[in-house]
């Protein structure tokens, strides 16, 4: 029997504590285990203040565990990886520069030179999360979604592995929210990627993911791992699939049922 793949991501039993300005420890994760599958699209749920943006930060390596072990491809992390792409809650885009120097500009702070390869790169990035013709705008003069859609562009400029998004609609209309969710589906399905996607709406969670992560609250582990049976590609037909809405249910009976910390 072959052996089993290596998961792009593990999360073995990670803790994590934190210290108040008055020296008092809070412990944000305790005991948090779970993998993903290289380009699965896993999504993770939880109430406020369970550590979801927490996972994030350590699995990006700017914070280190105080228990337990966090692998990309079996290797453990200790530091900032390459292989890993942010999406922030906000597009924190420069407000001076282009949207295609907006994008250009990881190789420009990491290298200090962008070159000819890496702005035909940002144009086809572009292109692709259909933003071609503003390329040489500045981000005031483009709404939301379309500052966020650069951001994408932005994240994927290395190609990293594995792409990390925290929230990245919260700040979005209702109608631009779902516009950018099957967005996100075309450009996942055109780039795959490994995806870890923190979220408090549970039918973008329903729609996007392959596997849903429901967390405790704090301090935060995995309360259940629900696989998704909708199949790829989706499309406004997975919203009125009927499972949809009884998982939908099943969730929120999971995280309003439980008392927060």
């Amino acid at each position: 029997m072959p052996p089993a793949p290596v998961p792009s991501i593990a999360f073995k039993g990670v803790g994590q504590v934190f210290t108040t300005g008055d020296g008092r420890p809070v412990r944000a994760l305790e005991d948090l285990s779970f993998s993903t599958a290289q380009h699965e699209f896993v999504s993770v749920l939880g109430p406020s203040g369970c550590g979801k943006s927490t996972l994030l930060r350590l699995l990006s390596g700017l914070i280190a565990p105080t228990e337990g072990v966090i692998e990309i491809n079996g290797d453990p992390v200790h530091g900032p990886r390459d292989e890993i792409g942010i999406v922030f809650q906000k597009p924190t885009l420069l407000p001076w520069l282009t949207i295609a120097q907006n994008v250009t500009f990881p190789k420009k702070h990491k290298f200090g030179v962008v070159t000819r390869e890496d702005r035909t790169r940002a144009e086809a990035l572009l292109e692709l999360v259909g933003l071609k013709d503003f390329a040489d705008r500045r981000p005031d003069e483009l709404s939301g979604g379309m500052q966020q859609r650069a951001a994408i562009a932005r994240a994927l400029l290395l190609d990293p592995e594995i792409l990390l998004m925290d929230e990245p609609f919260s700040a979005l209309d209702a109608l631009t929210r779902d516009e950018m969710s099957f967005e996100l589906l075309r450009i996942w399905a055109e780039r795959p990627k490994t995806v870890l996607f923190i979220t408090h709406s549970i039918p973008e969670a329903l729609l996007l993911s392959d596997r849903l992560i429901v967390m405790t609250g704090r301090p935060g582990s995995v309360r259940e791992e629900i696989p998704l049976p909708f199949p790829r590609p989706r499309s406004m037909a997975t919203l009125s699939d009927p499972r949809f809405n009884e998982l939908a249910a099943h969730i929120r009976h999971a995280l309003f049922s439980q008392p927060v910390a």
